[in-house]
């Protein structure tokens, strides 16, 4: 077995172990402070530069309305903004569904002049999102009305930035390393969305997620400006979704609030931006976050197997979809990490790999739904992590259990012991709700670990908050995804 890479903290605490080595007559800086031994050694080695780690955390998000039938207001706030023409996007099961009709409905009676793009792909992709942004660029919307769930939203917030760079390449704002991930400097025009399920949270974030098939995994564009400036979660929204839409959308709610709460700390990520405009959206752990994902993580547990059980459910669905917002709010800032690193070419190597259609979505074409690629690799993500921050992981096991971290069956459990019994719980929580047990109910086999694993590296904007990976300076995570993977193949 190959040795683990220490982290920062040990090398920390080790040269503080060794100060007097040092500095042997004890009195310089160097006896009190490691950096200030390494500057020592500096007089007579060549320099070096330690990357300066993040001191400070942001926190945006979108205006919120939360209520029942609210999207009747619709109308009233395009009409209040001055709205000369909107571009509304949905999808094309959704355009026939009280949600679009309401919408459309509400701007009628407001006399706002509105077209509809109804041809939103279900886990858009590269080409999907071009049709969307061509058929924006000819209309130059003054305004923007997203009605629908994630795919939806995302490829509005897409159509809305490529309108305003009406010459800019896909690329240009992708990601890095995939793409160059420019800033976005220009102001971009309103954006309002109604969610249709409650699991992206995409109606509080600057995040758009889409599939490029040609590189077999998922990436996407990370920019508050991309941000709805307001999300009108209508509680009636939701009740066209089918059961399998449901439990997969309810999957991505608890993963955002999981990953975002044991993210690594937020001062813990480096080097920090040399410009605030260059902070990133996705930064880590921090006490604001902490407090709605913990929120939505208890609420998603307690409801979605409630919904699962009985679609008619209204108070459990409402639930869900205010821990949809709060998981939005909280991984919105904080990030996620491995399991949604992982779901991206989870889901897109199966378009010409195992060609898994998941029951429930009416889709030509196979799905792995977003919710459920997450959810394949859960178990083993958080058995990994679970050394990084046990008291975290201990409570997070409390809420899976339903009991206080006071109960003996949590107290007594050793640091190592967390990761495991953390394993048992998910898995548990996910069988509940009827998910696949594993990769291989998927169609994947031992054979496609290496491929899984290569389509992940690239996910740098999540990895480098994966505790392990992201806080090991050097560490690329190969060694540890493909355990990680080889331990979702069955459970």
């Amino acid at each position: 077995m190959s040795p683990v890479p220490a982290s920062r903290n040990s090398i920390v605490r080790l040269l503080n172990a060794s100060r007097h080595v040092a500095c042997p007559c004890h009195s310089c800086s160097g006896s009190r402070n490691p950096v200030g031994a390494l500057n020592t050694f500096r007089k007579f080695a060549t320099p070096v530069d330690l990357p300066t780690k993040e001191y400070a955390f942001e926190v945006a998000a979108a205006n919120l309305r939360f209520g029942d039938g609210v999207a009747r207001e619709i109308g009233m706030d395009f009409k209040n903004m001055g709205a000369k023409k909107i571009g509304l996007f949905t999808d094309p099961n959704l355009v026939k569904l009280y949600p679009v009709r309401t919408a459309v409905q509400a701007l009628e009676a407001e006399g706002v002049p509105y077209e509809v793009f109804d041809r939103v792909a279900v886990e858009p992709t590269d080409k999907s999102w071009l049709d969307a942004i061509d058929w924006s660029r000819k209309h130059d919307f003054t305004h923007f009305l997203a009605v629908g769930g994630g795919s939806v939203i995302d490829t509005a917030k897409a159509a809305n930035l490529f309108t305003v760079y009406r010459d800019a390449d896909l690329y240009d704002f992708i990601n890095a390393p995939i793409g160059k991930g420019l800033p976005i400097t220009q102001t971009l025009r309103p954006l309002v969305a109604i969610p249709t399920t409650a699991g992206t949270g995409s109606e509080t974030t600057g995040t758009a997620i889409l599939d490029i098939p040609s590189r077999n995994f998922k990436t996407g564009i990370a920019n508050r400006a991309l941000r709805p400036i307001l999300g009108v979660v209508d509680t009636f929204s939701t009740d066209s979704c089918p059961k399998e839409v449901h439990i997969s959308a309810g999957l991505d709610v608890l993963f955002h609030a999981l990953e975002s709460y044991t993210a690594i700390p937020y001062q813990e990520r480096s080097p920090r931006p040399a410009n605030p405009k260059l902070r990133p959206a996705y930064q880590g752990s921090n006490p604001i976050s902490d407090v709605f994902s913990m929120w939505a993580l208890r609420e998603a547990v307690h409801n979605l197997p409630r919904v699962a059980r009985d679609q008619g459910d209204q108070n459990a669905k409402r639930q869900m979809l205010l821990a949809s917002t709060f998981a939005g709010i909280g991984f919105g800032s904080a990030g996620v990490h491995l399991a949604h690193g992982m779901s991206y070419p989870i889901s897109g190597l199966n378009k010409t790999g195992p060609k898994f259609k998941m029951p429930g979505y009416a889709v030509p074409h196979p799905i792995i739904p977003h919710g459920i690629s997450v959810a394949l690799t859960g178990p083993a993500v958080f058995r990994f992590t679970a050394p990084s921050s046990p008291d975290r992981h201990r409570e997070v096991l409390s809420i899976f259990r339903g009991i206080s971290t006071s109960d003996n069956s949590i107290s007594r459990l050793s640091d190592a012991d967390i990761g495991p019994a953390l394993y048992e719980a998910i898995a548990q929580f996910l069988d509940g709700l009827g998910v696949p047990r594993g990769l291989k109910k998927v169609g994947y086999t031992s054979a496609d670990i290496d491929r899984l694993v290569d389509g992940t590296i690239p996910q740098r904007r999540v990895l480098d908050l994966a505790p392990g990976i992201g806080d090991v300076a050097g560490e690329d995570g190969r060694e540890h995804l493909t355990s990680i993977l080889e331990g979702s193949l069955e459970y």
